[in-house]
């Protein structure tokens, strides 16, 4: 029987905390309870938790497009509050996995696919930041991969407008299910 997976994705200090370099602040910081509790629900269930998070080198290429983030072994790559609290309780669960990445997509030059998969998951869930960026592009990872896909509106956010447009086209795009 096959599993479901929740994808936490880039919910770091630098993407989520009012003093991250990078930070989406208020919208990310009001999903972190929906996360939360959506992370204990997947345990409970023995589904899977990923923590999917970006993971640089001080001179990545990438920081010639954005601000500084998420580089490794600094303050701003841990999970925000809450997040790393419940990480540090649940990290040597069998079901919860951390996936560091290199790009906007999760199963990008990561292991989360062969995670995924040794754990019999069908279907992932997603969760984080940026709805448009991130969440979408991991979509569409995801979908390429054969996994069936399912945003949840209320655990998502971004720096953007465009929550709602991206939300739609992975519907529209992936056939990705909108909780």
């Amino acid at each position: 029987m096959s599993r479901d997976a929740l994808l936490i994705i880039d919910m770091s200090n630098d993407f989520v905390s009012d003093e991250g370099n990078l930070t989406v602040g208020k919208p990310a910081q009001v999903i972190v309870p929906n996360i939360l509790e959506a992370a204990n629900q997947f345990l409970e269930n023995g589904d899977v938790v990923a923590i999917c998070m970006d993971n640089h080198k001080e001179d990545d290429p990438h920081f010639e497009l954005w601000p500084a983030h998420n580089v490794e072994g600094t303050w701003g790559q841990k999970l925000f509050n809450e997040l790393e609290e419940w990480y540090e309780k649940n990290k040597h669960h069998e079901n919860v996995v951390y996936i560091g990445k290199p790009e906007y997509d999760a199963f990008y030059n990561t292991g989360l696919d062969d995670e995924l998969r040794k754990r019999d998951v069908a279907k992932v869930h997603l969760t984080g930041v940026c709805t448009d960026i991130c969440n979408f592009l991991t979509a569409y990872g995801a979908y390429v991969r054969g996994y069936k896909t399912v945003a949840h509106q209320d655990k998502m956010a971004t720096f953007t407008d465009q929550h709602d447009t991206f939300i739609k086209h992975m519907s529209t795009v992936f056939k990705t299910e909108i909780v």
